[in-house]
């Protein structure tokens, strides 16, 4: 059976969400795994959008005691203390946003006009609580080093209804928040950019911006073999779906991976 901990490890990003569950234990030697896996992404094509899309990822994940490897978080370190207190530092990136369709990042043909996001380095900060086997609290930010794009900051309430050997299900709600320079990139509109892509001007105010909400369940066919499944929702306050980028401020998820555990 999972720990609470080595659940929300892979908890985000979802797809690779559960890739060490099958093999993991209480001791360190357990924690040492490699997977692969494939998966499908289902979702807008940009925070905001009213057009949804299909994206084929790899999952690639490797763990060597509190050293990590993440194909989608990067790379990383966990520290867990006896009580439950944990902390998680991530080197990574962030692949920004084009402003025509893409099949590889957010986009899409409507945003014509506004720029390209640049892809970014960033490194993550997250300090949580495993309060007990089935309950987990956490907070997080992320900060961009290579591109000043502003710092996103989160927090997240976890709940683990179900543990069994091949089994895992999982609740996640996360809110999110962003200063005041994130949010005018993601959905601020300049006036260069007004007047490039016809938006409207608009000032977006830093804060808390929306709620990210997903059911996940895991499903382990033998000691290699698992599935991970997971449907989910999106909703932006005003300070986001205020922008006249954000056509649908409700958005729906889903998620489907098979992974292999060497």
């Amino acid at each position: 059976m999972i720990s609470i901990k080595t659940a929300l490890y892979r908890s985000s990003p979802l797809l690779a969400a559960f890739a060490f569950s099958a093999h993991a234990d209480e001791d360190a030697a357990a924690q040492n795994a490699f997977t692969l896996g494939i998966g499908g992404q289902y979702g807008p094509r940009y925070s905001g959008s009213d057009q949804q899309r299909l994206q084929i990822v790899p999952v690639i994940q490797a763990r060597w005691n509190a050293l990590f490897f993440d194909s989608q978080k990067g790379l990383g370190y966990d520290l867990q203390a006896e009580n439950g207190l944990y902390l998680e530092h991530t080197l990574g990136y962030g692949l920004g946003r084009a402003d025509s369709n893409s099949s590889w990042r957010d986009g899409a043909n409507n945003l014509k006009g506004m720029g390209n996001i640049d892809a970014t380095l960033n490194t993550a900060m997250a300090v949580g609580w495993s309060i007990t086997p089935w309950l987990n609290i956490e907070g997080k930010a992320t900060l961009p080093l290579t591109d000043g794009q502003g710092v996103q900051y989160q927090t997240s309430l976890m709940l683990i209804p179900l543990q069994t050997a091949s089994d895992t299900l999982v609740f996640q709600s996360v809110a999110l928040f962003g200063d005041s320079r994130y949010m005018n990139t993601f959905y601020g509109v300049s006036r260069e950019q007004s007047l490039r892509s016809r938006y409207a001007l608009y000032a977006a105010e830093g804060g808390f911006y929306g709620v990210d909400s997903n059911l996940m369940w895991n499903h382990q066919f033998n000691e290699h073999w698992g599935v991970m499944m997971s449907v989910g929702d999106s909703w932006l306050s005003d300070h986001a779906a205020d922008s006249p980028l954000v056509q649908r401020r409700n958005e729906g998820t889903g998620e489907l991976a098979f992974l292999y555990t060497f």
